[in-house]
C-alpha cells in the first residue's frame, strides 16, 4: 500500500522547467492509480503506531502495516517542492499559472543560491531573456557546497553567460514581509549589505527541511536534529526491525539526491523479502557520487565520482529530458506529448 499527499508521482527534478515552461508540467506528474491500483491511498500521514504498527492518516482512517517504509523527503516552497494535498491536475494547472506570473513579471529576485536556485535563475533566462533575474546568495559560491570548487565555478559562470545578475554574500532580511510567487510591482528586496533591490516577482529557493511530521510524534527517539530519521546499514530505522527509512528523510552522509533514494528503495524492498524469507539482509553504501545540475535545457554542470563532467555531457544526459523518461517507465506508462 502506497500512500501519499498527491494523487501521481511527481519528477521532482522536471519543476523547475514546468515553472517556465507552459504545457510541460503535464510531463511531471505520473498518476498513482494507473500503476498501483486500489494499492494506492491518497492522504497525509499525521501518527505511527509502532505498538499497534498502525499509520493513522488526517482524516482519521487507520492503516495497518507488517512493514513500514518512510519516504517522506523534504518539505520547501513552491515552485521547487509540491507539498499539498492536490489532485495532479490542480497541481498541474498550479504549474501553469505560476508560468503566467513568470510571463508578466519584468524583474524577478531568486533567494538563494543552492541548486535549486541556480537551476531556477537559468531556466527563467533560458526561457525568457528578456527578463531580468537577479540572485541573491549568503555564500560567494553558488550550487552544492559538496560539488568541487570547478563545477561551483563553472555553474556561476553558466549564469553570468546567461545574463542573472548575481549578489553573493548577501542575506535578504526582509523575506518574511515580502508576497512570494505572484507579480507585485515595485516590491523592495533587502539585504544585509543595505542593497534594496525592486521587484516584480520574488521566488524562494531556501529553506528546505526534512518532512518529519508523520512520524515525529512516536519516533522522536530514533531522529536526529535534522529531522531525518537514524538508520543502521541494512536502513532499518534504529530501534525496529520492521520500520526502514529511505531517501532524503533517512540520516544518511551523503547528498540528498533522487538517485540515492532508488538507491534506497531497493535495499529496503529487498531486505523486508530477505527477512521473510529467513535470508541475510544487504547492506547499503554510497557508490560513486554524481551530482548533475540542469541549467535550462541548453546547458548543465555537474561532477561523477569526484571528476568534473563535460559541459555538453551534463546537458545531453539530464538537461535536455530532465530524466522524465525514466519516471514514466519505471512507473509503467506512456507520457503525454
Amino acid at each position: 500500500m502506497l500512500i501519499d499527499v498527491l494523487d501521481a508521482f511527481h519528477h521532482n527534478i522536471a519543476a523547475l522547467r514546468a515553472s517556465v515552461q507552459s504545457g510541460f508540467a503535464k510531463q511531471t506528474f505520473i498518476p498513482y492509480k494507473e500503476t498501483f491500483g486500489l494499492n494506492f491511498l491518497q492522504g497525509r500521514v499525521i501518527q505511527i503506531d509502532t505498538e499497534t504498527q498502525t499509520v493513522v492518516l488526517d482524516n482519521g482512517k487507520q492503516v495497518r502495516y507488517s512493514h513500514l517504509i518512510l519516504c517522506t523527503g523534504t518539505s520547501g516552497h513552491f515552485p521547487g517542492k509540491h507539498n499539498s494535498v492536490d489532485t495532479y491536475q490542480l497541481a498541474i494547472q498550479k504549474y501553469e499559472d505560476f508560468v503566467q506570473v513568470i510571463q508578466e513579471s519584468d524583474t524577478v529576485v531568486v533567494v538563494g543560491g543552492g541548486t535549486t536556485g541556480v537551476e531556477m535563475a537559468a531556466e527563467i533566462r533560458t526561457e525568457f531573456t528578456d527578463k531580468k533575474v537577479i540572485l541573491i546568495h549568503p555564500r560567494e559560491e553558488v550550487a552544492d557546497p559538496d560539488l568541487l570548487p570547478s563545477v561551483k565555478e563553472q555553474a556561476k559562470q553558466v549564469l553570468l553567460e546567461k545574463g542573472v545578475e548575481l549578489l553573493l554574500g548577501r542575506k535578504v532580511t526582509n523575506l518574511d514581509e515580502l508576497e512570494l510567487n505572484v507579480c507585485r510591482k515595485g516590491m523592495v528586496v533587502k539585504t544585509n549589505k543595505d542593497d534594496q533591490v525592486t521587484a516584480d516577482l520574488v521566488i524562494c529557493c531556501t529553506g528546505n527541511k526534512i518532512n518529519s511530521e508523520a512520524y515525529k510524534s512516536n519516533l522522536t527517539a530514533s531522529m536526529a536534529e535534522s529531522g531525518a530519521l537514524k538508520v543502521n546499514q541494512h536502513l532499518q530505522v534504529e530501534g525496529f526491525d520492521n520500520v526502514y527509512a529511505v531517501g532524503d528523510c533517512a540520516n544518511l552522509d551523503e547528498p540528498k539526491l533522487a538517485y540515492h533514494a532508488g538507491l534506497h528503495a531497493a535495499v529496503a524492498a529487498t531486505n523486508i523479502i530477505n527477512g521473510l524469507k529467513g535470508k541475510c539482509l544487504t547492506s547499503y553504501r554510497t557508490g560513486n557520487v554524481t551530482m548533475l545540475i540542469a541549467m535550462g535545457k541548453d546547458a548543465g554542470v555537474g561532477q561523477f565520482n569526484g571528476y568534473k563532467l563535460p559541459r555538453f555531457l551534463v546537458t545531453k544526459g539530464k538537461s535536455q529530458s530532465l530524466l522524465l523518461w525514466k519516471s514514466w517507465r519505471e512507473m509503467g506508462q506512456k507520457a503525454p506529448n
